[in-house]
């Protein structure tokens, strides 16, 4: 075999052997800013135990510095699922009436519901709004403070679940969009020290959320870490850089979901 063919044939498996071990599973899994996540799973799960919301958003922060910091961003927290609040949140989208506290349907990450729940109207009624459940996932994390993950999606319509005929609302499939539209609220609150992210689902174009309805991410998890006690300072948030592999993949993926999405 001609010796040209040969170191062709070896620069081809080098390649792929980089590409394949060490490019591409660091561009699937990094936790380097936070490393007591590796071992978490990434999706919650409706009562039914069906695949529901993906993690995409994360605060570290004490939980009165989580609910300071929501609400400063104008985000409400939501009422329990009560008779009362079923009521309220019907009266709602039937009479085109707002309702800032509208309940949100439980979901569960690791076999809890969630710890709190906030929601941001995008309209007259609950039928279209932004909404957020959070789980403190670690104690202490990398600094030494709560780690909370939380799903967060846009409500666009009310319907039927796909899967279990149930009411519900029908979310819209750019999480990614939510995900950095609250980020964006937390940063225009001047509430936000830094901002970093780590490995979540993983790059997904066909997902599918508890109540049947598609989605798509970059998988990744957005974390901003709260000021102390959700105090406003006027220091802009440090972005804390991913690898670079890492950046490639979510701009990549930003092109292939805007055009799946379409």
């Amino acid at each position: 075999m001609d010796g040209s063919v040969i170191l062709t044939i070896a620069v081809a498996v080098l390649v792929y052997a980089v590409v394949a071990y060490i490019f591409l599973p660091m561009a699937w899994r990094h936790h380097e800013h936070q490393p007591g996540l590796a071992q978490h799973p990434m999706v919650t799960h409706t009562k039914q135990g069906i695949p529901g919301d993906a993690l995409n958003v994360g605060l570290v922060g004490e939980r009165d510095a989580v609910i300071r910091a929501m609400n400063e961003a104008g985000w409400f927290p939501a009422d329990p699922v009560t008779l009362t609040s079923s009521v309220k949140i019907v009266g709602s989208v039937l009479l085109k009436r707002p309702c800032e506290h509208a309940p949100v349907s439980p979901l569960f990450y690791a076999g809890r519901v969630e710890d709190l729940a906030f929601e941001k109207p995008s309209a007259k009624s609950a039928d279209r709004r932004h909404h957020v459940r959070f789980w403190q996932v670690l104690d202490k994390g990398a600094e030494q403070r709560p780690v909370w993950l939380g799903a967060v999606t846009f409500d666009r319509s009310v319907g039927l679940s796909h899967y279990t005929g149930q009411v519900t609302h029908h979310i819209a499939a750019d999480i990614d969009a939510e995900r950095d539209g609250l980020i964006g609220d937390l940063k225009t609150a001047q509430v936000v020290e830094a901002v970093y992210q780590v490995t979540g689902l993983g790059p997904t174009l066909n997902g599918r959320n508890g109540g049947g309805d598609p989605y798509w991410t970059d998988g990744e998890i957005r974390i901003a870490r709260l000021t102390p006690g959700a105090a406003k300072t006027g220091t802009p948030p440090a972005i804390l850089d991913s690898p670079q592999v890492v950046q490639w993949k979510d701009a990549v993926m930003k092109q292939i979901g805007e055009s799946f999405g379409n």
